[in-house]
This record gives C-alpha cells, sequence and structure tokens, in this order.
C-alpha cells in the first residue's frame, strides 16, 4: 500500500535544526533564545510535525502564551500558514483550533485564562514566554494533563531576571545531569546562534541599554541583577582581547588545578601567562593519580612560575606531585586571604582579583562552559565591609553544577608570582613520572 507523505513547508535554520534534534529526543525541554531567533517559527512546526505522525485517536496539542490575544498575535497566523498546503483541514477561528487529516487538534490559547484547560489532556504543549506565566500553571494544570497521554512539554522564553523561568531553567541544568534522555535545557545567544549579523548585532548593541541588550540578546538572567560579580559583557569583552606571544614574554607562568575527584564535577587544569588565559583542560570521574599525571604534564611542557591546587579536593594529588618532585602549593579556599581587610576568604580573593583582571586586561579563551561559570557566582559584604561569595554549595544547588572551570581559572590569583621562577624537576623526578 502507498503511503501518503506531507510536506511542511518549513525550512529550519540550522540553528533551529539544533534545538528540534533536542526536542525530539527529550520529553521536557527549557529553551532559552534571544529575540527574533525564530523560537515561536521552531516550536509551532515541532507541534505541526507530532501531531501529524501521531496514530493515536484523538490527540491534542497545545501552544500556550501568557495571554490569549499575545497567543493569537504571535503563533496563530503561523499555524495557520504552515498547515495551508495540507489537505482536509479544518480551522475554527473562534477556538483557535485547527483540525489535521488524521484527527488531531491544535489549539492557541492563553495562560491568562487556565480553567479553559482544566479537564482535557494533552498529547504535547508548548508553553511560551515562560518568564511571563504564573508559575503554578505547570504544576497544577499542565503536569495532570500529560498524565494520560504520556505528553511532552516545551518551556522556552527569554530571560527577565531571575524569575521561576530562571528557576526551572536551574532544576532542567540538574536533571538533565541525573535523567539525561527526559530533560534537556539549551541556551542560544544572539552572538552565537548566527541568526543577527555581527554588523547588526553591534548596531542593537550601541543603541540598546546595556542591561536590556544583555537580557534579550544575551540570554544573561543576571542582567538586572546588581550581586553578580562579573558581569556578562565583562567576560566577552575579555573573550575578544587576543596578545601576541611577543607581548607575554616576560609575564609569568602560572597553573591554576579544581581537583573534583570522582561525582557530577569537574576537575580543571587552567594555564594563564600575565593577562592571557588559555583553554583548559577538563576532565570527568579521574581519580587522584590520574589527575596527578596530567598535571605533571602540563607543569613539563607549560614550566609554569607559579601551580596553585585546590586543597579541599586536591591533598592526594598534592601529595602525588610533591612525591614526584614537583613544587606546588597548596590553596585553602576558606583560608585567610592576603588582603584581609578587603575580601572574606581566599576564594573570595582570589575571584575578585580575577574579576578586576577580567574588567581591565585579562583574554579569556572563548569557552561556552567558563562563560557560564563565571557570570553566575553572586556576592555581598559581610559586616566588617569584606567581600565575601555565594557559598560553593548554595550555587550548586541554585544552577545545578558546581564553577569548576572558574575556580581552576581564579586559582591563578592565588598568590603574586614572579616570572622566571619556573620549577624545575630532577632526574628522579623525570625518571619515576614516566612510568605513571
Amino acid at each position: 500500500m502507498k503511503q501518503n507523505h506531507i510536506t511542511i513547508p518549513y525550512k529550519p535554520r540550522p540553528v533551529q535544526a539544533k534545538i528540534h534534534a533536542a526536542l525530539e529526543t527529550h520529553r521536557f525541554c527549557v529553551l532559552v533564545t534571544h529575540r527574533q531567533l525564530g523560537k515561536t517559527v521552531c516550536a509551532v512546526n515541532h507541534l505541526l510535525k507530532k501531531a501529524l505522525q501521531n496514530s493515536r485517536a484523538h490527540a491534542r496539542y497545545f501552544y500556550i502564551a501568557p495571554f490569549l490575544k499575545q497567543a493569537k498575535l504571535i503563533a496563530w497566523d503561523y499555524l495557520k500558514r504552515y498547515c495551508a498546503p495540507l489537505p482536509d483541514i479544518t480551522i475554527n477561528e473562534t477556538e483557535l483550533c485547527i483540525k489535521l487529516p488524521n484527527g488531531a487538534r491544535l489549539w492557541v490559547g492563553g495562560a491568562d485564562n487556565p480553567d479553559a484547560l482544566r479537564g482535557t489532556y494533552a498529547d504535547g504543549v508548548v508553553l511560551d514566554e515562560y518568564a511571563q506565566i504564573k508559575p503554578g500553571l505547570f504544576a497544577e494544570i499542565i503536569r495532570p494533563m500529560l498524565l494520560s497521554r504520556d505528553g511532552w512539554v516545551v518551556f522556552m522564553g527569554t530571560p527577565k531576571g531571575q524569575n521561576a523561568f530562571y528557576e526551572l531553567f536551574n532544576q532542567a541544568q540538574k536533571l538533565a545531569q541525573t535523567h539525561p534522555t527526559v530533560w534537556w535545557s539549551g541556551v542560544f545567544r544572539a552572538d552565537e546562534s548566527g541568526v543577527i549579523s555581527p554588523a547588526e548585532l553591534e548596531r542593537i548593541k550601541q543603541e540598546t541599554p546595556a542591561t536590556i541588550f544583555r537580557q534579550e540578546y544575551l540570554c544573561d538572567f543576571t542582567a538586572s541583577a546588581e550581586n553578580i560579580l562579573i558581569p556578562i559583557d565583562a567576560v566577552l569583552a575579555a573573550m575578544q582581547r587576543h596578545y601576541a606571544p611577543s607581548e607575554l614574554r616576560f609575564s609569568p607562568k602560572i597553573l591554576g588545578v579544581d581537583p573534583a575527584r570522582f561525582g557530577d564535577d569537574r576537575s580543571v587544569i587552567f594555564r594563564r601567562q600575565g593577562v592571557q588565559a588559555f583553554a583548559p583542560i577538563v576532565l570527568t570521574q579521574v581519580d587522584n593519580m590520574t589527575l596527578a599525571s596530567y598535571v605533571a604534564r602540563e607543569i613539563e611542557s607549560f614550566r609554569p612560575d607559579g601551580v596553585f591546587i585546590d586543597a579541599g579536593c586536591g591533598g592526594g594529588v598534592i601529595d602525588r606531585l610533591r612525591q614526584l618532585g614537583f613544587s606546588v602549593t597548596e590553596v585553602p579556599f576558606g583560608g585567610v586571604p592576603i588582603k584581609a581587610g578587603q575580601y572574606a576568604n581566599k576564594r573570595a580573593e582570589m575571584w575578585g582579583e580575577m574579576a578586576a583582571w577580567i574588567k581591565s586586561v585579562g583574554a579569556l579563551p572563548d569557552v561556552a562552559e567558563l562563560k557560564a561559570d563565571l557570570c553566575q557566582t553572586a556576592y555581598d559584604y559581610d559586616a566588617a565591609g569584606r567581600l565575601r561569595l555565594e557559598p560553593k554549595e548554595k550555587l550548586k544547588a541554585r544552577t545545578g553544577k558546581s564553577p569548576d572551570l572558574a575556580d581552576a581559572l581564579a586559582l591563578t590569583f592565588a598568590a603574586p608570582v614572579c616570572a622566571g621562577a619556573a620549577q624545575r624537576t630532577n632526574e628522579f623526578a623525570k625518571s619515576e613520572y614516566e612510568v605513571i
């Protein structure tokens, strides 16, 4: 029997194709995008495709925006446009519903009348501009709608500060680690998506208040927060800086090592020479001996003038490297800072000095994970007026991960280092290292 094939008149952009791949393979997706990426078009076509492919009787799909008027303005015309080539469709302008040839129905609705959704079921739901939707809608109404059909949900929007959408994004990051086939979260920024040309994006930046630009186009949840130590625009500026090797020639070389051992955290080795930081080595699920061998190789190839290792989880790494004859410095993050009147502890001092470096002359590698790590840590001041950081445990509970890359870079600011003090290993250390 010859099968009928239906082609939706939609050609996704490369970034939309990447999003579709994630939506196809996960049940719960949190999509954070910049303005004008085309997320609504992407979502409408995902709904349409899934509805057409559903062979179950009376399938139901919903696109929901914060307000009914907004939903109609944003999505209704798109839905009708992409359904237009399909045979035997029924369009109900009053109910904002389209019935497809296979009997599946798609509704466009608003979260401002949640009671209209009670008592029904859903095979799939898109919640657009989730930052403006009442937080209880999903738990009280949408989640029960999914039970009988094992339905899926796409939460999407642009950041609007640290609100329910921000909390959901953080939760999704954590759940994606424990349930990677069920949950997914993605961030698509204007400077990375390729949708807006660099020249046009620069014009928008010049014409838009900095906070709005960071929030709307760089997907920065912390743009409107006043207690974030390192703003995203400072990180982006640092990632645009580049120095020639001749400009670094007389600068000290420093190695920062943040061991994690096992668990969800990452072990990170970061190289920095003066004003230039280099791409880090990121390792997962490595034991102390393995990490020590990586650090030893970095010391021999980079010849740093100082090696700083977090003492919290790095005791075994430190001991092994010293056993091999390498000179390394252990750094307790809760220890006494050099500038005791300015910082509450050693970690605050390292981050504070790193922040000043980033905001002035520092050049960072363009690493997405580093970007995220640097821009999420909050700060305040203690009773003595000293800067202190949000506790690492609290940050991990809030964001779902430890800022391991940023901590490793911060370790390169643990103490002043003079150029020309490169560590040299003896012959015994070299010969033993070779058999690790």
